[in-house]
C-alpha cells in the first residue's frame, strides 16, 4: 500500500525542520564550544553543515518558530561569507539563537499566580 500525498508531505516537512535544527544546534555548540575561534574554522563547520541541510529539499514552514529558525539559519549562512569579526558574528548568532529558545519558552511556561482573573471568583 502506498503512502498518501499528505504523509509524504508531512514526512518531508519533518526531514526539513530536523535539519534546520540540527544546522542550528550544531552551529551554536561549535561557537560555545571552542576555546579559539577563528573564521577559517568556522566556515568549515558552516560548510560540512551545509551539506546535511542542502540534501533535504527547502519545505514551505508556517509555525512562527519554525519561520525564525528557517530566518536564523539563513543568517547564519550569510554571516559566514561576511567581513565581520568572528566574536561579532559570534555574538549576533548568539543573541539571535537566545531570542528564538526566549520565544519558545515564553508559551510553555506562564504563571497562573499573576492572572488576576483566576481569583475573580472568591471575591
Amino acid at each position: 500500500m502506498a503512502a498518501s500525498n499528505k504523509a509524504i508531505e508531512n514526512s518531508n516537512r519533518l526531514r526539513y525542520i530536523r535539519a534546520l535544527e540540527r544546522f542550528h544546534k550544531s552551529t551554536i555548540s561549535y561557537l560555545l564550544n571552542t576555546p579559539e575561534l577563528k573564521m577559517p574554522g568556522f566556515v568549515k563547520k558552516i560548510n560540512n553543515a551545509l551539506k546535511v541541510l542542502r540534501r533535504i529539499e527547502e519545505v514551505a514552514v508556517y509555525k512562527g518558530e519554525l519561520q525564525d529558525l528557517q530566518t536564523l539559519v539563513k543568517k547564519i549562512i550569510f554571516l559566514k561569507e561576511s567581513d565581520k569579526e568572528i566574536e561579532d558574528i559570534k555574538d549576533e548568532i548568539l543573541y539571535s539563537s537566545n531570542q528564538l529558545d526566549k520565544s519558545k519558552n515564553a508559551r510553555r511556561y506562564k504563571k497562573d499566580k499573576h492572572v488576576n482573573s483566576k481569583y475573580d471568583e472568591w471575591e
